[in-house]
């Protein structure tokens, strides 16, 4: 039981190890290039917003 035990300890050592290196790293860029990406989307739907708005805006007020 004590051998079971201690693979144990040695399996989540190593699962911890691999998942910090690979998990700390990884959500810091998805989360910058996602947010990267929404910001250009939303100035280029404020663009075509502001366009439109030109195009249907009544001069002759």
């Amino acid at each position: 039981m004590s051998t079971g035990k201690e693979d144990l300890e040695l399996d989540e050592d190593f699962v911890a190890e691999d998942a910090d290196d690979g998990d700390a790293d990884a959500p810091v860029e998805v989360a910058k290039t996602n947010l990267t990406k929404r910001r250009v989307i939303d100035n280029f739907l404020e663009e075509r917003r502001l366009h439109k708005q030109l195009a249907e805006y009544d001069f002759d007020l």
